[in-house]
């Protein structure tokens, strides 16, 4: 391989490793396998373009125009002409898709979900970086300066991640790489000169100091991209440690405040989405406690706390709408919509937040009348939420809810009027990325239905009972079109399946329809108070009804309970005398059983039951972790303990094969054993600090050792006899063979680890410089396998190249 050609391999390994940094920030990882895929393609097209030959900056202008025509491919087949050249519409989609995931980066908790907006934003930007890391390094020849956008790379990850997690071994990957490219371009430079002469031609056990005609090659880049690379190294710890980390987001444990203003009743509120947290939380082995509460409802089973309500969809996922916030009022408006002539009932909670459970919204009954909570806390009329400012989060807060129990009839849902325009056009908005089966099932499922109220139970039996769907933690998450399609066609899915997919269903009927998030009910314990763990995390649907307001359904299948206007043969219930004593109230039992009492005990370490009366045959017994998770656990363990060790271990090998005694009695056989335990003292003097000088002769490295290593009387005698030895088998007509090689050498070693410090020995030890050897040992190697395979095969293609400065 030529060097321009090394040059570009660890120009795209370097890229790519300093990508990984990216990973943890993004679930599921698979677009790292995308850019790599693109980015070998766009480094495949630089080289070729070298190779041709042409000017450089054509060489840069055709790798950025198949670089975008790779994104416009992927990312924007439909709006591009013939399926891959970006038009004008292509582009303005490019667009769309880059402010939605400028939109995301702000609205996920890390790990965000790997949205349209965010793959282009991950892939894109990799793609750069590679392009500038190929164009400084590869094209320019100058391999220094593009460090620079590898180190914006990671610091970009560093700064989002806050630098937790395992951002060290992401560091240190990208520092090699950067590093790996600093040698190629060291070697490179140096082969340019031509054969670098060492004192003496190569022997067959491999050169020394002053013999080693490859040692002297290695030198000059090690040092170069030692210097160097301390310097990048250096700063590439400087800077994440300056930049500012994004906090997490609901349910992510790190969240802050959203809120900005002051008291003025200005400033705007940008959700979090909580969809990808919600997953993890739900998918936990334990089931932390995040808050508890006691209230006077005798309905507990309908006591949801609600976070905030997602009511914007645009085809690749729900969020929430940006809202005005103002001070909190002491009492709150009535809901939207609720008609004087439907029951209400108000009720007292008092909630209290654990210290571990921090996010930036309040989680309310719905909806709530007055909220008495010390802290800086904005309100949010359109979602009824609470939201904190400058900071403040949920973490250990204590307060106290008054809130309406809202309780229609089915004959007032049924016969509720069309909603106003202004709801109607805000809540019933599709995406006309929407596939066409969300509506025709929607059409399928409600057909028969006289009225809204009649379609919305239909879509919730649907879902919840007669469509044949199961509850399925394991799937993976998604709210956009795509998702949607996907999970009617599987039937398969969790909580922001079931309502995410029956609130696309009723916008299509005209029912104005958004998501509420938040925490079903609990568990009732033993002292009367009621905790909500993190498997309470929960997702549904309201729908909008005039005269009643927003209404909660329940699609998701053992999960939470079904309201029960939407079961006409249940009682509908009532809520307790407000007057009555809160704690005493709250310490009566329910008269429904709970899900510790009713729920099988498979699936409630599943966490699938919440409050839902589940079905009381248990599942298989629980098989444990699976074996091969076991065995990746243990391999990456073993990795990461062996991986350091490796030079040590390689060193340690090494010597003892220089030093194997020999029975051999030819001249060759006397070379190769003196050569070799010349090359063991030079290489362990390196190893305590003393650098080889290719330009010197045997005698007078050995008194350079001598002096550097400050080594005793018997051990400068080794060397000097050592160095004798080596000039007699170089230089003598008939070379005589020597002995007592290994002894010396041992001695050489006794000394030189006496006369050094603590730090030199361990260092000699641990991470021994002359393990850098083991790159001339595999360019040797790759270069007999290029002989055989050109012999064998009548040699590599070649093309027409030209030498650029």
């Amino acid at each position: 391989m030529s060097g321009r050609g090394r040059l570009a391999l660890c120009a795209f390994a370097a890229t790519l490793l300093a990508a990984g940094s990216m990973l943890p920030l993004v679930d599921p990882t698979g677009w790292i396998l995308q850019a790599a895929v693109l980015l070998a393609i766009q480094s495949g097209v630089g080289a070729l373009a070298r190779r041709v030959p042409l000017p450089r900056l054509l060489i840069v202008a055709a790798q950025f125009l198949v670089t975008l025509v790779l994104l416009t491919a992927v990312f924007a087949r439909e709006q591009a002409v013939v399926g891959f050249l970006p038009g004008p519409e292509a582009v303005r989609h490019l667009a769309d898709l880059l402010r939605a995931g400028a939109d995301d980066v702000g609205q996920y908790a890390i790990p965000a979900p790997a949205t349209a907006g965010i793959r282009l934003m991950l892939v894109g930007g990799v793609l750069l970086i590679g392009l500038a890391v190929d164009t400084l390094a590869v094209t320019f020849r100058s391999a220094a300066p593009a460090g620079l956008p590898l180190l914006a790379l990671y610091s970009v990850a560093a700064g989002l991640s806050g630098g937790g997690g395992a951002g060290w071994l992401w560091f240190l990957l990208a520092a090699c790489g950067y590093l790996l490219l600093l040698l190629a371009e060291g070697r490179d430079r140096i082969s340019q000169w031509g054969r670098v002469f060492g004192g003496a031609g190569r022997s067959p056990s491999g050169g020394a100091a002053g013999l080693d005609v490859s040692g002297g090659r290695a030198l000059a880049p090690v040092r170069t991209g030692r210097r160097i690379g301390a310097l990048a190294l250096g700063i590439a710890l400087a800077v994440p440690a300056a930049l500012p980390a994004l906090d997490g987001g609901f349910l992510a444990g790190t969240g802050s405040g959203n809120g900005k203003g002051g008291g003025g009743g200005g400033g705007t509120v940008s959700a979090v989405n909580p969809l990808v947290s919600l997953q993890n939380n739900l998918n936990q082995p334990e089931n932390r406690e995040v808050m508890s509460y006691r209230t006077n409802s005798r309905n507990p089973q309908d006591f949801y706390l609600r976070i905030l309500a997602l009511d914007q969809f645009n085809g690749s996922e729900w969020r929430a709408s940006r809202r005005s916030l103002k001070d909190v009022p002491k009492r709150i408006p009535g809901p939207d919509g609720l008609s004087p002539d439907v029951a209400v009932t108000e009720i007292r909670s008092n909630i209290s937040s654990s210290r571990s459970y921090r996010q930036s919204y309040l989680p309310l009954p719905y909806p709530a009348t007055e909220v008495r909570i010390g802290g800086r806390w904005r309100y949010e009329p359109a979602g009824r939420t609470l939201v904190g400012d400058r900071g403040q989060t949920t973490s250990g807060a204590r307060y106290e809810v008054s809130s309406l129990v809202v309780q229609p009839t089915a004959d007032q849902l049924a016969a509720a009027p069309d909603a106003p325009s202004k709801v109607l056009r805000e809540y019933t908005k599709v995406p006309g990325s929407l596939p066409e089966v969300v509506k025709k099932t929607a059409d399928r499922v409600t057909k028969g239905a006289v009225n809204d109220y009649e379609r919305a139970v239909k879509l919730q039996n649907y879902f919840a009972s007669e469509g044949g769907f199961s509850y399925d933690t394991a799937v993976t998450s998604g709210t956009g079109s795509a998702a949607i399609g996907r999970f009617l066609k599987d039937k398969r899915g969790f909580c922001v399946h079931f309502s995410f997919t029956m609130a696309a269903m009723a916008r299509t009927l005209g029912i104005p329809a958004r998501v509420a998030v938040g925490f079903t009910p609990g568990t009732v314990q033993s002292n009367g108070a009621v905790s909500v763990g993190l498997r309470d995390a929960h997702a549904w649907p309201e729908l909008y009804f005039e005269g009643v307001g927003w209404t909660r359904f329940e699609p998701t299948p053992t999960r939470g309970s079904a309201p029960g206007y939407t079961r006409p043969d249940a009682p509908a219930g009532g809520a307790a005398d407000p007057s009555l004593p809160e704690q005493d109230a709250s310490a009566a039992p329910s008269a429904a059983p709970s899900a510790s009492e009713s729920c099988p005990v498979q699936l409630r370490k599943l966490g699938d039951c919440g409050n839902a009366v589940a079905s009381a045959t248990a599942g298989p017994t629980d098989s444990g972790t699976p074996t091969s998770t076991v065995v990746w656990v243990a391999l990456a363990s073993l990795v990461v303990v062996t991986l350091p060790l490796l030079p040590m271990l390689w060193r340690v090998r090494v010597r003892k094969r220089r030093l194997a005694s020999s029975a051999g009695r030819t001249p060759a056989d006397v070379t190769a054993r003196t050569l070799a335990a010349w090359l063991e003292i030079i290489d362990s003097a390196w190893d305590h600090g003393v650098e080889p000088d290719g330009s010197q002769t045997p005698r007078k490295t050995a008194a350079r050792v001598v002096r550097l290593g400050r080594l005793d009387t018997e051990a400068a005698a080794a060397v000097h006899r050592v160095a004798g030895a080596v000039e007699q088998v170089l230089y003598a007509p008939q070379p005589r063979a020597g002995a007592g090689f290994a002894e010396d050498v041992e001695t050489v070693r006794n000394s030189l680890r006496i006369s050094a410090d603590r730090f030199t020995r361990i260092r000699a030890v641990v991470a021994p410089r002359s393990a850098i050897r083991v790159m001339d040992a595999l360019s040797e190697r790759r270069s007999v396998f290029t002989g055989r395979w050109a012999a064998r095969w009548g040699g590599w293609p070649r093309w027409p190249s030209r030498q650029q400065s």
